[in-house]
């Protein structure tokens, strides 16, 4: 093909394709409510819709059936409980990303953020906490699982008192996390062992793993007592769960589901639909088997 009618055709392609998407959201936000089947507990990562005010994205949740949101603080728990949505997955007493539990430096400020942070988090009537490992700064990945260890230890019995599960998130040091220390499955469940409680998980985010080792469904299979939360998004791209990417969502939420898993599945894709709630029902639809 000449030069000139590849450009032709490709221009042609993507007008296809924006075309496909309106009408495919159009189609979708017909029905209302979604007819759930109850076998995936749904959640969404509300950062992924940050250009809609909260309340607003509450009252869409709410229209679409969609009983949880993931990753908010306490500022807004009011908020939630105003429009009945459970926090799947609190966040507030991490440093960040980068500055986590496999450096002994964080772990004073670390330990003072989550032992005020586990009984706000129990008193709201919530389970799960989100941390992260930190970067590696060329520390060893057995020096940092130690230092883990070592930090961890002194929250897990203020964890355990309240009931409340500290989750590791597993993300990618390959594309959007350079250098982030937990950034395999199998670190994490090492982690998980050396720590021995039922009350420290790993969240196991789907694209950050497909990234990494692939080998999804295996290793949900394998290391699922692990494994307290998930987290989805297309790769590559983290867009959109559909046709326009990589990995097929229905075959993993049904292994998911064998595992005799209970708690939440969470969107996290960057919806590039121009109806960013029609994306987000699209991608609850593809992954309720």
């Amino acid at each position: 093909m000449k030069r000139r009618s590849f450009i032709g055709t490709s221009a042609a392609v993507s007008v296809a394709l924006l075309t496909y998407k309106k009408a495919l959201a159009n189609d979708i936000m017909k029905t209302k409510t979604m007819k759930l089947n109850n076998n995936i507990n749904h959640s969404v990562c509300q950062w992924c819709y940050g250009s809609i005010p909260l309340e607003d994205f509450l009252k869409s949740l709410n229209k679409l059936g969609v009983s949880a949101i993931d990753l908010i603080g306490p500022k807004d728990y009011p908020l939630l409980k105003k429009y009945n949505i459970h926090n799947a997955m609190c966040n507030g007493a991490e440093i960040s990303l980068t500055e986590g539990w496999c450096d002994l430096k964080y772990h004073e400020t670390l330990i003072k953020n989550y032992k005020e942070m586990i009984p706000i988090v129990a008193e709201a009537g919530y389970t799960n906490l989100i941390c992260f490992s930190g970067n590696r700064r060329g520390m060893d990945d057995g020096v940092g699982l130690k230092n883990c260890v070592v930090g961890l230890k002194q929250i897990m019995p203020l964890a355990e008192k309240h009931g409340v599960i500290i989750q590791m998130e597993l993300l990618n040091s390959k594309v959007d996390h350079p250098d982030y220390m937990c950034d395999h499955s199998q670190w994490g469940v090492a982690l998980c062992k050396q720590l021995g409680s039922t009350n420290f998980k790993l969240l196991y985010d789907i694209y950050h793993m497909q990234i990494m080792e692939g080998d999804v469904i295996r290793t949900i299979q394998k290391h699922h007592e692990y494994i307290g939360h998930y987290h989805t998004g297309g790769n590559p791209g983290r867009n959109e769960i559909d046709e326009t990417q990589e990995l097929f969502y229905p075959a993993i939420m049904k292994a998911i589901i064998e595992t005799g898993f209970k708690g939440h599945v969470a969107q996290e894709f960057v919806p590039t639909w121009e109806d960013k709630i029609a994306a987000l029902q699209q991608g609850i639809t593809i992954c309720d088997v």
